[in-house]
């Protein structure tokens, strides 16, 4: 990772997404090492409080290739974050969430080439393995998904294999678990578990539990997020494979609300959703010489703090 902070200063970088709540954060790392950022979104989710200053912004739709290419000149790494994410609105909306997960990723991807970029870095999703049968998770199982969602990231991510076999585009996906931290959505109808939970905390309402909150997930911070992504920028391998980033560690649903405090209640579990996460970081211990620092229960506590109701 080290590496990756010391030379960010020589690149010029694309986010896409980064007025979201990860891209503006590694847009924000990137800035403070020393890169020139670019930073794409179409503010369709985005905040464009959330852009950093010194970014260069440009306004684009990546389900539109000719708004996208521009973007790319001069471009060493691109960091592809745009997304509709969120399983139930891929299961209420799957054109419309294909044609920005899977479309827009390959637009991105075709753009990138022409242009001669670098490196691209895939924000992926450990929604791709669905059910499995042992854990932890690694990447070499066969993906199981459960939802549009999930099918989506596994074809997006597949579009980066291919682009580096055939082309030789040097790439990688990132496969994230379930990540949080400030910046977060708390609100609208299709946000994460923690996300909801400040909501309701903010509130004085019961949080909600969907299912007997028996669930686990492998909840990662925003920060080692962004950590493994500066280590990503300049890795020696870069031969289109998924790597896993999370905590490593999982907790459980009744867990999260126990820090979070309070009354909770039960609604019925969610359609497509596994019942458990938990990441194997061997390979981007390898690849990224990355590891995770944050704590989940450290790592709650202070997104409870920042929201105010700690």
């Amino acid at each position: 990772m080290a590496e990756g902070i010391t030379r960010a200063h020589r690149r010029r970088v694309l986010v896409t997404g980064a007025a979201g709540f990860i891209g503006s954060h590694l847009a924000d790392a990137l800035i403070e090492r020393g890169a020139q950022v670019r930073a794409l979104d179409n503010f369709s989710s985005g905040a464009r409080e959330n852009l950093n200053s010194a970014a260069e912004l440009c306004v684009a739709d990546v389900r539109n290739i000719d708004t996208i290419r521009p973007a790319m000149v001069g471009v060493d790494c691109v960091f592809h974050l745009a997304a509709m994410p969120r399983v139930m609105l891929s299961i209420e909306r799957p054109v419309e969430t294909d044609l920005v997960n899977v479309i827009g990723t390959l637009n991105v991807l075709i753009a990138a080439r022409e242009a001669g970029v670098g490196r691209f870095i895939y924000a992926g999703s450990s929604s791709v393995y669905g059910e499995q049968p042992t854990m932890p998770l690694v990447e070499t199982m066969t993906p199981n998904p459960l939802n549009p969602y999930a099918l989506q990231k596994l074809a997006a991510e597949q579009y980066v294999r291919m682009f580096h076999r055939l082309h030789g585009m040097p790439a990688l996906t990132l496969r994230y678990f379930n990540v949080y931290g400030p910046r977060m959505a708390t609100e609208g109808a299709y946000v994460t578990v923690i996300g909801v939970f400040l909501r309701e905390k903010l509130a004085n309402r019961p949080l909600t539990i969907n299912g007997d909150g028996g669930q686990t997930r492998d909840f990662t911070h925003v920060r080692d997020v962004v950590r493994a992504n500066l280590a990503a920028m300049d890795c020696a391998i870069a031969d289109g494979r998924a790597l896993n980033i999370g905590r490593g560690r999982a907790a459980s649903v009744n867990r999260i609300a126990e820090i979070i405090g309070g009354p909770v209640v039960h609604a019925p579990a969610r359609p497509g959703d596994p019942r458990h996460t938990l990441a194997d970081l061997s390979a981007a211990r390898e690849v990224l010489g990355w590891a995770p620092e944050t704590d989940t229960e450290d790592g709650v506590r202070e997104v409870m703090r920042l929201a105010g109701c700690a």
